[in-house]
């Protein structure tokens, strides 16, 4: 593993690019400290990279912490890069609260011929020989269980489960019946769960969204509606709950989503969408399955058409805060900004919310450049995790997932959370 990097402690409260970033050994940034607290300190480390272990492109991180504090971070490894190419599902684990990982491993393997989705097999550049493993979904159990979820050819779902913190894995269970409820009102041809991680509410319910499609669109990945699927026995069963988020003329294509849950125990969802109006969308239900509220563009959160995170940051006390990242920028660099079309994924950055996401008061850049997918979690010591790709000129993927350890206090600039 790669030296970190560490980043100087002078970017402004508000997002811009353009932090300084010297490329050092492992050590704290420079940065004034809070009163009587810890020293701001930002450290970042590659976890995958392009090239090696023969796999030309890694994407779609994703990073959680167990029960007992293992951090799991994991991707999708592409043979090729495209959707729809050779992919298989790695992990690796750290138990130092991210300083250091083991090896990379592969953790699904359906046994058996794997037939490849028919509505990718319209599209030239498919192979049928490629086998795609997708979106995979971790979700931490209290009771130190891991489950995961994950997809095969965008068109079945499978869940398994870990009881040594993601050393071993149990054989994958089918559960796309699941999924038959939603032809009825949305004749799906495409599913995908998630990305990134799932949660458990304070009723021991697992959540996990999804997205679903009937591929008749771009890349055979639209239209797209969101919804969840749930489990209230541990993992062992699983239901459907009702869309939340329908594909309209105002909500266009909602499809990559992230849960979490509010101080009140409702749950709120935080969706990618391909809309004209260029923000996040967000939707509340009471139990994270049934009675979403209207969906309502959240005018802070910039959409650049890009995968984002979110999780809550546990508080001494209180409920906490919300913390989100995503690319913050609308911009592109040949200065085309079409409406509803995408935007230079750069500038990563992550906000925090002291009132559940009603207002985003605090914001600093990560990644100043090139910069794409990303994901959240929180470390037993306090350390903010954020996982993400970068690289060296504009992609989709970048060639890198690097792993990025922040306390609360460089995210604050040392100014504490606002009240």
């Amino acid at each position: 593993m790669k030296g970190y990097d560490v980043v100087a402690g002078l970017v402004a409260a508000a997002c811009v690019a353009g932090a300084a970033e010297l490329a050092v050994s492992p050590g704290f940034e420079t940065g004034t400290k809070s009163q009587g607290g810890p020293e701001p300190f930002i450290e970042k480390a590659d976890l995958f990279e392009a090239g090696r272990l023969g796999y030309k492109v890694y994407h779609i991180p994703g990073v959680a912490v167990t029960a007992k504090g293992t951090v799991l971070a994991w991707c999708e490894a592409r043979k090729k890069g495209s959707d729809w190419d050779a992919i298989d599902i790695l992990l690796r684990r750290s138990t130092d609260n991210g300083k250091t990982f083991g090896e990379p491993k592969r953790i699904a393997d359906v046994k058996g011929p794997v037939a490849k989705n028919p509505v990718a097999l319209r599209l030239k550049f498919v192979s049928t020989n490629d086998v795609t493993y997708n979106n995979a979904v971790l979700i931490p159990d209290r009771d130190g269980t891991v489950h995961a979820l994950f997809c095969v050819e965008y068109m079945r779902c499978f869940t398994m489960r870990s009881a040594d913190d993601g050393a071993t894995w149990s054989e994958p269970a089918e559960i796309t019946s699941v999924f038959e409820k939603y032809r009825p009102s949305y004749d799906w041809k495409v599913l995908a769960t998630g990305p990134d991680h799932g949660i458990q509410l304070k009723s021991g319910r697992l959540v996990v969204p999804v997205w679903l499609s009937t591929g008749t669109g771009g890349n055979a990945h639209r239209p797209s509606v969101t919804a969840t699927v749930f489990s209230d026995d541990g993992g062992k069963t699983w239901q459907a709950g009702d869309v939340a988020v329908p594909c309209t003329e105002t909500w266009i294509n909602p499809n990559e989503t992230v849960a979490v849950e509010l101080s009140d125990g409702r749950v709120m969802l935080n969706v990618r969408n391909e809309s004209k109006a260029h923000r996040r969308l967000v939707t509340v239900s009471p139990d994270g399955a049934s009675r979403w509220s209207e969906p309502r563009f959240d005018e802070a959160l910039l959409e650049p058409i890009c995968m984002g995170s979110v999780v809550r940051y546990p508080a001494k006390g209180g409920p906490g805060y919300l913390l989100f990242s995503n690319p913050d920028n609308l911009s592109c660099a040949d200065g085309k900004e079409v409406p509803g079309k995408n935007r230079d994924r750069k500038n990563l950055s992550v906000k925090l919310s002291a009132d559940d996401g009603r207002t985003w008061p605090v914001c600093r850049t990560v990644e100043p450049g090139w910069s794409m997918y990303s994901d959240l979690a929180v470390a037993q010591d306090g350390t903010i995790l954020c996982f993400y790709g970068r690289g060296e000129k504009r992609d989709f993927a970048g060639d890198r997932l690097t792993l990025a350890r922040f306390n609360l206090e460089w995210l604050t600039q040392g100014k504490g959370v606002p009240k």
